[in-house]
């Protein structure tokens, strides 16, 4: 008969990933492999969250454990299995004939392919996030899946364009135009009922209106085109998102988007529009280096090694600074901000650990972030701040993130409904024709 308990086995990139890991796997018994405490060795110096989590992890471990490890395995808590560690094991004949590297994924292997031969009676699955090593187990038919705790289930639940609703009245159309305080929204035909902060283009033939739901007084209410910044919405979409980043009672607001669809220049044109009612605004971004390959073997001191990394903001910025003539005000103040330290560009890392209250936050590049640490991000917002997370789904920079299982996708899928919180997809590349074409083709 086979036992209905499972072993999950976990690689040390889903202990990185998330250091309460062991306590989401129900009732089942948890191993960590001795090999991958060696590897949580290398991360626990550093003010990355990476590091962080290697920490945590660690501290979790030796607080189980007390004096020793049980060789029989320590209880988890109520409803929850035990927990293992699994010291080093002998390669088998098969694993000795498919990798002849002793590595810490293969000794890893080594362990799954003898807990599977000496337990042939409970399913022995190898969880991680490295889907290079998932094949590798497969292939030698070893149980192996991805650690999907905070993956989404569907990217389409989020990823979507504005809604388009068609078949409208003239009348309802021109009431909309004519009524500033909006409709109640049990008066405007929806093909379903509308998530709070949504947005909408209502049309009837040649006759549309910009439309958004507002959650708060259960009304419909107009979106205008407006500028701001220097910064002019060239679709819908753009002037969605504006709307979003420039309401006071929208606290949190993603935006996802190709390149070139203008994410990060809304961003920080609302930024610049509402400056008067934040002491800062912070523009930051994950540092993720080419090839994953460390900081440290860049050359030059630790300015040099960033500043690469931060130039496409510094060029957002300046695209909006030079829709002013140098002498103008406008163009002068982003001078002063910046000087004064009331405009910030830098790199995620720096931000860590700082109080944000009264500040205007946001974060670039959010697809290249865990959800842990999108979590992390928003859970040190104080009074007065706004979050604004922008990034595109579809290309993400880190190795065991993809399209389900990043933090922004996680953060717009848990978030949806919210009163305080709007989410906004932008279709259209309005960089040039020829990014838009490269976009599409290449």
């Amino acid at each position: 008969m086979i036992n209905s308990k499972k072993k999950f086995i976990l690689d040390t990139n889903v202990l990185l990933h998330d250091y309460q890991c062991i306590y989401n796997f129900e009732e089942n018994d948890v191993i960590i492999p001795i090999v991958a405490l060696e590897e949580l060795d290398k991360f626990k110096r550093g003010h990355d969250t990476i590091n962080y989590q290697a920490r945590e992890f660690t501290r979790i471990l030796d607080e189980i454990a007390g004096d020793k490890f049980d060789i029989n395995g320590i209880a988890l808590g109520p409803g929850l299995g035990k927990l293992y560690i699994e010291t080093a094991k002998p390669f088998s004949e098969k694993i000795k004939e498919s990798f002849s590297e002793k590595t810490a994924d293969h000794k890893i292997l080594a362990i799954a392919d003898f807990l599977r031969e000496k337990h042939p009676e409970i399913p022995v699955i190898l969880v991680s996030k490295d889907i290079n090593l998932r094949v590798k187990a497969k292939s030698i038919q070893i149980l192996s899946q991805d650690y999907t705790t905070d993956k989404i289930a569907d990217i389409d639940t989020i990823y979507k364009p504005v809604h388009s609703e068609g078949g409208l009245t003239t009348d309802l159309i021109n009431r909309f135009y004519s009524t500033p305080e909006g409709l109640p929204v049990d008066e405007v035909p929806l093909k379903s009922a509308p998530w709070a902060n949504e947005y909408f283009i209502l049309k009837n033939g040649q006759s549309s209106a910009l439309a958004y739901f507002n959650p708060l007084q259960k009304i419909m209410e107009r979106v205008e085109k407006k500028s701001f910044y220097g910064i002019e919405p060239r679709n819908a979409e753009q002037t969605f998102a504006l709307h979003a980043l420039t309401r006071e009672d929208i606290q949190l607001v993603t935006m996802t988007g190709k390149a070139g669809t203008g994410k990060t220049l809304l961003a920080l044109a609302g930024a610049l529009s509402q400056r008067k009612l934040f002491k800062q605004i912070f523009l930051a971004r994950p540092i993720v280096p080419l090839s994953n390959k460390d900081l440290g073997f860049l050359p030059g001191d630790i300015s040099q090694k960033i500043d690469p990394y931060m130039q496409p903001l510094f060029d957002n910025l300046s695209v909006i600074k030079n829709k002013f003539p140098s002498e103008s005000k406008e163009y002068q103040k982003i001078d002063r901000m910046v000087q004064e330290n009331k405009l910030i560009i830098t790199p995620l890392a720096y931000i860590r650990g700082r109080s944000l209250s009264d500040i205007f936050f946001i974060v670039d590049e959010a697809q290249n972030l865990t959800p842990h640490e999108i979590k992390t991000i928003i859970t040190r917002a104080g009074e007065g701040t706004k979050m604004v997370f922008c990034g595109d789904i579809e290309q993400i920079d880190t190795p065991y993130l993809d399209t389900c299982s990043n933090g922004l996708a996680y953060l717009i899928e848990r978030m949806k409904g919210q009163e305080i919180f709007s989410h906004v997809h932008l279709v259209k590349g309005e960089r040039s024709y020829l990014a838009e074409l490269a976009s599409h083709l290449l």
